[in-house]
């Protein structure tokens, strides 16, 4: 089934990368000769979406917003030097697709997964399947193919979601969300458990397709809870729960490529060899 929309939160502080992100928006840290998020809208664009709402903090200056709008100064002088077969470089769009900038309220105080997906939905009426993607981490295929035009294969009619998953070593599932799936169908998300308690090893790597029904939970969710800064984030994986509970269907489809995470160092620095080295 084809999606049209997808929703990517790249606000707030990336403290995992402090101090580089006092000064460099966390998904803007580079892999290669790019930034992080853009192998996220890359991916989108592979998969035939047409719009991408970019969710970005509210300041005066957005480093992301910069780098995806055209940049009359650099190409005058680029043509001015002489130097005009650079201007290919500078030209950042993704052919059909278009790429909407919201600035999300309040970060500081609803901090979390679910929090910039609720306001997108509400600010633009959204009330079709979506596919939510995470702006600091992204699944490489190194053979051009894309997981996330798979994990739109999976879906069999409007009311269906489904989400992207990876293996990991037994011992290592005590720092992530596990997940139990039966017969392909998510029935539970473990958050850090033993390896002992896990139900598998796979885990949840935040790339969803989501109905308009799960998409609502989500609003539902971050209007009817009112968490302080100091108390828990407004996590999407809570609703998520909820929507399986109720009967709602998520597909669960183990991806092909890498999934490679640029919000520690450690996985930034992965990510850079992966890339680099084909």
């Amino acid at each position: 089934m084809q999606i049209n929309k997808a929703i990517i939160p790249v606000a707030g502080w990336g403290t995992r990368r402090l101090p580089i992100t006092k000064v460099i928006e966390k998904a803007m840290l580079p892999i290669g000769n790019r930034p992080l998020v853009d192998y996220v809208v890359e991916d989108c664009a592979k998969a035939g979406i047409k719009e991408v709402y970019l969710v970005i903090d509210e300041k005066p200056f957005s480093q992301i917003k910069a780098y995806y709008e055209e940049n009359a100064k650099l190409n005058n002088y680029l043509i001015a030097r002489g130097k005009s077969d650079k201007l290919s470089l500078t030209d950042t769009s993704r052919e059909g697709l278009t790429i909407h900038f919201y600035a999300q309220k309040d970060v500081d105080n609803r901090y979390g997964s679910a929090e910039p997906v609720a306001q997108v939905v509400r600010e633009y009426n959204i009330d079709e399947p979506c596919v939510i993607l995470m702006g600091d981490d992204f699944v490489y295929n190194a053979d051009g193919s894309s997981d996330l035009v798979r994990l739109m294969e999976t879906i069999e009619d409007e009311t269906d979601s489904a989400m992207l998953a990876t293996e990991i070593p037994l011992e290592d599932v005590e720092r992530y969300g596990v997940l139990k799936v039966e017969d392909g169908l998510l029935s539970g998300i473990y958050e850090k458990p033993k390896k002992e308690d896990a139900p598998s090893n796979l885990i949840n790597i935040s790339k969803y397709i989501m109905s308009a029904e799960l998409l609502q939970r989500i609003v539902k969710y971050c209007d009817e809870n009112d968490f302080g800064p100091q108390d828990q984030e407004y996590l999407i994986t809570d609703p998520i729960i909820d929507h399986i509970k109720a009967g709602g269907k998520i597909h669960v489809l183990p991806i092909n490529g890498q999934y490679l995470d640029g919000g520690s160092m450690e996985g930034w620095l992965h990510a850079n060899n992966v890339v680099c080295g084909e």
